[in-house]
């Protein structure tokens, strides 16, 4: 075992993503001298030159095409977008392009691009810089949404990633970077296509993925103090989803709280919520509680901040509000 951070699997992912395959080349706003906003990048651009590691003009929608188009002919670029925010300014070549050449050519044109960007909020970065909107990109059709929480999916996700003849986007929560833990010296590739059981139990099933698995597994120990055993399902997958870990999961708790940081309304909470419903209804003693976002734009101010988006206290709120 090794100590080290997320944002240094991330990094170790990408060096032996990069040195596995010459077809693979990182790509996006300031991921070469600068070391990548937020540090994954640092010393690849030494390692690897630039025509490997290359840095983009400020225009999502141009290098994210080029990604596009690097992946029709043949190579597999990892497209890197500074926030989940600006990847609205590709929108047309992520949903018009990406997801649907394929079908549009009638299964003659894969698309293998890996699209990664940062999420979330923690960081006073306010609203332009910290909204979680994955959720609008497991609405789409035609891509594989992915979301790491802890160092063995930051180290193990890309690579099957890569392999994937379709477009993956690949969200990490902006709090992460410097988490810190043990990652095992073998660590490798990682299943992208099931969800997790971080944490087993029988009274109440807490769904969660990326930044908010930390806020659910905090809960489920504070709730355990209290005798109450909380299984945490981390989703890993954001589309297509596990269906079958969550809905097995409620079938033997028969309580669910959906834990995430992206807003209610219209919300990959409420699919979660929605497919709980629709496939362990006669299992539910209480009907399927969520804790999300304040449904405002993302505040600067700290306390505000922290106001808006899920911890603990709430988590546990609401289990007690099922009767668990």
């Amino acid at each position: 075992m090794t100590s080290t951070t997320y944002r240094e699997a991330m990094r170790q992912a990408l060096r032996e993503a990069l040195t596995r395959d010459e077809r693979v080349f990182l790509m996006g706003e300031d991921v070469g001298r600068y070391g990548g906003c937020f540090a994954v990048s640092l010393g690849l651009l030494e390692e690897f030159g630039p025509e490997r590691i290359r840095d983009t003009p400020l225009s999502e929608s141009a290098f994210v095409g080029a990604g596009i188009g690097a992946a029709l002919a043949g190579m597999r670029p990892i497209v890197e977008i500074m926030t989940v925010n600006f990847s609205l300014l590709a929108l047309d070549q992520i949903v018009n392009n990406a997801a649907t050449l394929l079908y549009m050519s009638g299964g003659q044109f894969n698309v293998p691009l890996v699209i990664r960007m940062t999420t979330g909020a923690g960081r006073q970065l306010a609203a332009q810089h910290s909204h979680s909107l994955e959720g609008w990109y497991t609405h789409i059709p035609g891509i594989r949404v992915l979301a790491p929480a802890t160092l063995e999916d930051a180290r193990g996700m890309l690579w099957p990633a890569l392999l994937d003849p379709d477009p993956v986007l690949v969200f990490e929560h902006g709090t992460l970077y410097n988490m810190e833990g043990d990652l095992a010296d073998g660590a490798g590739e990682v299943d992208i296509e099931s969800a997790a059981v971080r944490r087993p139990g029988e009274d109440v099933t807490l769904v969660t993925y990326g930044g908010t698995l930390r806020v659910a597994m905090g809960a489920a120990e504070e709730l355990s103090a209290s005798g109450v055993e909380a299984e945490v399902i981390d989703l890993r997958s954001l589309r297509p989803l596990d269906t079958a870990t969550f809905v097995s999961s409620v079938a033997r708790t028969h309580r669910a709280v959906v834990v995430a940081e992206g807003w209610r309304s219209g919300s990959l909470s409420a699919e979660v919520s929605a497919r709980i419903t629709e496939e362990a209804f006669y299992d539910l003693d209480a009907p399927v509680a969520r804790v999300c976002s304040a449904e405002v734009p993302m505040p600067y101010a700290k306390h505000l901040e922290d106001a808006a988006v899920p911890q603990v206290a709430e988590v546990v709120a609401a289990v007690h509000r099922l009767g668990a």
